[in-house]
């Protein structure tokens, strides 16, 4: 399915054990497997997650499988490069994105080729460049799960912890589509963005929940916590009858809240790429390095503190 231009090895990043970027290493790795009903994609971008550099820490052993030598990341970009058997959504020269999220660990987007089930693909938004689209599958696909789990309508008022972040500012733009009004907590620096997207800024930390209420003193329809921490704030603060859900403290679930975890659905994902050509939802890239120097992008990734994502262009060329 190749045709007659077989390439035997591949560039990829990869680490042997747990441990910080130290451990990566950048080299050749043999080419994936494309077995029934998958698609094998040649990568243009792949985007850094905190998940990411938590995994190859040892912080998810207890949950989740890993084979060394594992080449980590789970969001990309990039072209169809060829299908397998009975793969029949995708076609060689398509554009797709995915979160490349599979059953176990082992081979990630930080490389020159990824294989995945054609199921955990979506076409590419046109609206966004390579480097924008790979920051969109799992920061996109966690903000829209979530609001949608919540049955965030138009007409109500969604708080949202860490509107600035990732899946926040993607949140943020999210929920305006939806119709919804939307207060989003952010450090002063970052209160000038929010408004351009649409949502009213309150700055994080004490007092918060008196400054949501003098907005909304009858309090809010919907709190989505993308950061943790917040949960004494959310109660405080949500409207008799309200829902609320964490991507990062377990504890709303002693309160009627729901913990989530995002999930790699690429019919999800559909829908979220279309609502970015339809929307025009922006997604921030604050830096881009090459697939060598992935070990610094994972470094820049750690350090926080960031508006947008960090990405690793792999091969841009056309």
């Amino acid at each position: 399915m190749l045709g007659h231009a077989v390439v035997e090895g591949m560039k990829a990043i990869t680490y042997n054990s747990y441990g910080n970027p130290d451990v990566l290493e950048y080299g050749d790795q043999p080419m994936p497997k494309v077995g029934p009903g998958m698609v094998l994609v040649k990568v243009k971008a792949a985007a850094v997650n905190p998940v990411d550099w938590k995994i190859m820490a040892g912080g998810l052993d207890a949950v989740m499988d890993l084979q060394f030598p594992a080449i980590p990341g789970w969001d990309v970009a990039g072209v169809v490069e060829s299908v397998g058997i009975d793969s029949r959504q995708f076609k060689p020269g398509d554009e797709v994105i995915s979160y490349a999220r599979k059953d176990y660990v082992h081979g990630g987007s930080f490389a020159e080729y990824i294989a995945l089930p054609e199921r955990l693909l979506a076409r590419k938004p046109a609206s966004l460049g390579w480097n924008e689209s790979a920051g969109l599958p799992l920061a996109g696909l966690t903000a829209y799960q979530v609001l949608n789990r919540l049955g965030l309508a138009a007409g109500e008022t969604v708080l949202i912890h860490g509107g600035a972040g990732g899946v926040g500012s993607i949140g943020v733009q999210i929920a305006v589509a939806m119709g919804a009004t939307v207060i989003a907590t952010a450090s002063e620096k970052n209160h000038e963005f929010l408004g351009s997207v649409g949502a009213e800024p309150v700055a994080y930390g004490d007092g918060l929940a008196g400054r949501v209420r003098e907005l909304r003193p009858d309090g809010v329809d919907v709190v989505a916590d993308f950061v943790g921490g917040n949960l004494e704030a959310t109660l405080a603060v949500l409207a008799e009858g309200g829902r609320h859900a964490s991507i990062a403290d377990s504890d709303v679930e002693q309160h009627g809240g729901d913990w989530m975890w995002v999930n790699p659905v690429g019919a999800d994902l559909q829908k979220l790429a279309d609502l970015v050509d339809s929307r025009k939802i922006r997604v921030e890239v604050a830096g881009v390095f090459p697939l060598e120097k992935a070990a610094d992008a994972f470094r820049s990734n750690m350090e926080g503190h960031t508006r947008g994502k960090i990405v690793v262009a792999v091969d841009q060329n056309s």
